[in-house]
């Protein structure tokens, strides 16, 4: 019996950048598919890019939200899929057989999670890579030295969020973070590495642009793990932004 996965894509405001996204799911291999797009309100024609594509969309709705980890839950209200994904309107999987390697790796019943690597790309010209994230092997104990799987990579099995939440919108940007953190360190879900690029994101994520903002961003981090009554080393949080460093320096697999 094959697994249906569900897609839920967040936008607002990317009528540059939603049709290749939208493409990349409606052209993947695996045949079932549930792709719900939640867009925020949107005035610039991602309204319409999207109804363009029709009966590859199987819920739609634009109305206005209180961001995208807000957007996100209102998917996650809606999903009937399997497995769950979540791929926003910058981003887009870059081999038609992705979601149907994720499909396979839930075939065993045991794995109730799986992730894979991302790569950053020139948000102008997506073929130049700019960031390759290569997340490794899982062990839940990387978490206390930083690591953690990239939140676009990572697939879940519906039951997992009936179980044990959505996301913490009192976390702001750090809300995919301490939900990865919730599932994988605090109940300890099982999860699998697919050691390949499942998704590539187009650079300028909001919680790094500025200091300040990347100051806030590790406060959540701690608040991550303490909301969680988990309690990390005094150096974990640090070691999260540090990891990035050397994500530029990483050659993408061939």
């Amino acid at each position: 019996m094959s697994l249906t996965v569900s897609i839920i894509t967040a936008v607002y405001n990317n009528a540059g950048t939603i049709g290749p996204c939208l493409e990349s799911v409606s052209s993947q291999t695996h045949t079932d598919i549930e792709h719900i797009v939640i867009d925020g309100g949107s005035k610039d024609g991602t309204v319409d890019i999207v109804k363009n594509f029709g009966g590859n969309i199987a819920k739609f709705f634009s109305e206005a939200d209180n961001g995208v980890y807000d957007a996100m839950n209102k998917g996650l209200k809606l999903v009937t899929g399997d497995i769950i994904g979540i791929l926003n309107g910058d981003d887009f999987y870059p081999d038609p057989n992705i979601l149907a390697k994720v499909a396979g790796a839930f075939d065993d019943p045991s794995v109730d999670s799986c992730y894979g690597d991302l790569v950053y790309v020139d948000r102008n010209d997506t073929s130049r890579t700019v960031r390759y994230w290569k997340a490794g092997p899982y062990n839940y104990r990387k978490f206390f030295w930083g690591w953690m799987p990239p939140h676009p990579t990572f697939f879940v099995r519906r039951a997992v969020y009936q179980k044990y939440g959505h996301f913490n919108l009192a976390l702001g940007t750090a809300a995919d973070y301490e939900l990865i953190l919730r599932f994988l360190v605090k109940h300890r879900i099982a999860a699998t590495y697919i050691p390949e690029v499942l998704v590539k994101m187009r650079t300028g994520g909001i919680s790094n642009v500025t200091l300040k903002n990347r100051l806030r961003a590790n406060r959540m981090d701690r608040y991550a793990w303490k909301v969680n009554d988990l309690r990390p080393y005094p150096w974990t949080t640090y070691l999260k932004p540090a990891r990035k460093i050397a994500q530029f320096f990483v050659c993408p697999l061939s």
